[in-house]
């Protein structure tokens, strides 16, 4: 499940993040130019304009009929945030507060439908 940042660059998509005029590429695999970060993660600084594209991915989906971002996964559960907007529905489906109107849940994968990407 995607969310975040992502970069085309030189054909290929990576995770990424703004870093002002550049943007930070991030690889598994590294390759060149990348700089090993931690283990199994490779990072790179890419001026914006080199860029074939940036955009910002969300993954979103519904369960119960209502509309969630999901946030990660765990074996069969998938970590889901409400954007629904509204505490009462938010209450009435058990979620978990996270913070000041925003509502959690873990949530059994074949329970949740309509999962898309949104490109923002």
């Amino acid at each position: 499940m995607r969310d975040g940042y992502i970069a085309r660059w030189k054909g290929a998509e990576y995770d990424s993040s703004p870093d002002g005029a550049h943007v930070r590429l991030y690889s598994p695999t590294g390759g060149d130019g990348f700089v090993e970060v931690a283990d199994g993660r490779f990072r790179r600084g890419v001026p914006i304009g080199e860029l074939d594209d940036f955009f910002y991915v969300r993954t979103v989906c519904t369960w119960r009929g209502e509309p969630f971002f999901v946030l990660g996964a765990s074996g069969d559960w998938l970590r889901l945030e409400y954007r629904g907007g509204r505490a009462d529905v938010a209450r009435s489906l058990g979620l978990e507060p996270y913070d000041n109107g925003v509502y959690q849940i873990w949530a059994p994968a074949d329970e949740v439908g309509e999962i898309a990407e949104q490109y923002l």
